[in-house]
């Protein structure tokens, strides 16, 4: 069901724009007068003849998509949004720094059993995700929560779903020294594992030049995280939002138009369209879902209870299962439950429809040179 206060605002629009000189006034003015006893006025000359209207001429269409170039969407709500960047590095790191860590993210060395790599959880040819409810960690242990994606990651203002650590670079080590996950026992056995390559010693001294030790967890996290900092996919609404009003459909505009109109970039906003906030979920009607309590197990806050991070929504039609608990299989499933539980809204088939079409808008093409898998030392 839609807001009922924006539908009353339609209403009242669409009631208030008749205009003034409309049919029922051309009416009014036809209606015969009793004959005036004054003298007849003579006759008032002719006006001048009115050149014909010229039609205008119908707005040509977007080039593959059939509807009207001038079909768009209010700038105001589109600044919402940005553009993509081409990468979420601070500064131009070093090709020796950002091959070191694509050889580390596919490295199956890392995890204890020399069986499991960051890719195997994030595998970055499917758009950094494996598609399994929750992944499987040494000994055939699940984790707890879904594994998001890693493309874009590097963006968002924290890392993991609860948000306990600040950045890629912190996050990368985690999974590696998780017993549930890589199973790697302590960083030590991490660095001794590392050193006994010789190929890596010299890659992490030509990554590391001069600053002392060069193998230590702290680099393995620098290494790992100057390359995801590279994973970026721009897709036809980066064409869209710097100017290119031909790049989405109608229907996909339409989408756009709902998920603006019933609030959901209330939350999912700017570059990453999410990645920016923590959000309870469940915000107007219950998580049907309260075994995990989110952020609350980091912070041991009770105000944190349930709150995650607002995932980012680039690729998402490509990145089921949903949500930290992996309860939605399909886009659609996860369109109506969002609005639902956070909006108290019920969507129509064509709403949910229209979002998921836009929502395809939001994938980019992958970057296969970027992430070929390297010949490991």
């Amino acid at each position: 069901m839609r807001n009922p206060v924006i539908t009353t605002i339609l209403l009242i629009a669409a009631c208030s724009s008749g205009d003034a000189s409309g049919p029922a006034e051309s009416s009014r003015s036809a209606v015969a007068r009793p004959a005036a006893a004054a003298p007849t006025p003579p006759p008032t000359p002719p006006p001048p003849a009115a050149k014909p209207a010229v039609a205008a001429a119908p707005a040509p269409a977007a080039a593959g998509t059939g509807r009207p170039a001038g079909d768009d969407v209010n700038p105001r709500l589109l600044r919402r949004f940005k553009p993509l960047r081409a990468s979420f590095h601070d500064g131009a790191p070093s090709a020796a720094l950002v091959d070191l860590g694509r050889m580390l993210f596919f490295d199956e060395r890392l995890s204890r059993d020399s069986d499991l790599s960051c890719n195997s959880c994030h595998a970055l040819d499917q758009y950094g995700v494996d598609h399994e409810a929750t992944s499987t960690g040494v000994d055939g242990q699940r984790g707890k929560r879904n594994a998001p994606t890693v493309y874009h990651a590097a963006g968002a203002f924290t890392s993991f779903w609860d948000g306990r650590a600040a950045n890629v670079e912190e996050q990368a080590t985690g999974p590696i020294l998780n017993p549930a996950e890589m199973g790697m026992a302590s960083p030590a056995e991490m660095i001794a594992r590392l050193a006994a390559v010789p190929g890596y010693v010299d890659a992490f001294a030509a990554a590391f030049p001069g600053r002392g030790p060069a193998i230590t967890a702290e680099h393995v996290g620098a290494a790992i995280g100057a390359f995801e900092r590279g994973l970026v996919t721009p897709s036809r609404w980066d064409a869209y939002l710097t100017g290119d009003r031909t790049a989405l459909t109608s229907e996909e505009i339409a989408g756009l138009k709902i998920f603006t109109d019933i609030g959901c970039m209330t939350c999912h906003t700017g570059e990453l369209v999410g990645g920016s906030m923590f959000q309870k979920v469940g915000a107007v009607n219950p998580w049907p879902n309260q075994t995990d309590r989110g952020r609350a197990s980091v912070t041991k806050v009770k105000a944190d209870e349930m709150q995650f991070k607002v995932p980012s929504l680039r690729n998402i039609a490509k990145t089921a299962p949903y949500f930290h608990d992996a309860s939605a299989t399909t886009l659609e499933e996860a369109v109506r439950m969002m609005a639902n539980y956070q909006l108290g809204e019920d969507l129509t088939d064509e709403d949910v429809a229209a979002i998921v079409a836009w929502l395809g808008a939001l994938t980019g093409d992958l970057p296969t040179a970027y992430i070929a898998r390297p010949t490991l030392p």
